[in-house]
């Protein structure tokens, strides 16, 4: 018998990410080796910038992913934070709430990769389910939002991701693919009303959908990743790292 606690964010085996199919070719699952060289990156990249500052060891750094689809970039996060906080927090259980509630955030691209996302990183679809590692959410999203969002159609088009109107406009049953982070206007202060007035992020990372699949496929898809990589700057993160 053992007292430890059972947090072990990536200590099973197989991992569970490795095994699950894309949903569409429009979203494509990061796989977590891929994501974990991008870990490598990001604290390369912040050491270089800050004096040699460890990032994983920095508990004022608040991340975001803003097109979350398996949680894997928060999953990877979330395990090097919990690693690399051990002396400024050492009791496990407010280590891993400091990084769940106070660091780690995004946004999910469909209501199945929220829940998806969640469970990734809260070990439950629920944040404050009764088998969440996190103790001090008190609602079932946490840090990863999701609301169902609507394309602005003008002349068969969404102006915002091109998305034809034929194609995507197809009832309330279904999802609508319109994506909340590149649906916004004003994207500092869609991000106030979604987490806080006071909400800056230091390091913003992902893995957008490529394109907008249109009626016919070929030159009817419509490249929406630069749109993200657009709004994601307009945040102004001292980092900004995606696929």
């Amino acid at each position: 018998m053992t007292d430890a606690p059972p947090f072990g964010l990536l200590r099973r085996n197989p991992d569970v990410l490795t095994c699950i199919a894309n949903l569409s070719n429009d979203e494509v699952f990061t796989p977590p080796e891929f994501a974990a060289r991008m870990m490598n990156t990001l604290a390369e990249g912040w050491a270089a910038a800050n004096g040699g500052a460890n990032l994983w060891a920095d508990s004022s750094v608040t991340f975001l992913d803003p097109c979350t689809k398996s949680g894997v970039f928060l999953r990877e996060i979330a395990k090097r934070l919990i690693d690399g906080l051990a002396n400024e927090i050492p009791d496990l259980q407010a280590r891993v709430d400091h990084v769940l509630t106070k660091q780690l955030f995004g946004i999910g691209i469909t209501r199945l990769t929220a829940l998806l996302a969640r469970r990734s990183l809260y070990c439950s679809k629920w944040a404050n389910g009764d088998h969440s590692v996190a103790r001090h959410f008190n609602d079932e999203d946490g840090n990863v939002w999701f609301e169902r969002t609507e394309h602005s159609w003008v002349e068969g088009r969404c102006r915002h991701c091109a998305a034809s109107k034929g194609a995507m406009d197809r009832g309330d049953e279904l999802e609508t693919h319109a994506y909340a982070f590149i649906h916004a206007d004003d994207i500092k202060a869609r991000i106030a009303e979604w987490f806080g007035d006071d909400m800056q992020f230091d390091v913003i990372i992902g893995n957008p959908p490529y394109q907008m699949s249109g009626t016919g496929g070929g030159t009817n898809d419509a490249p929406i990743y630069q749109h993200f990589v657009e709004q994601a700057m307009r945040l102004e993160p001292r980092l900004l790292s995606m696929v």
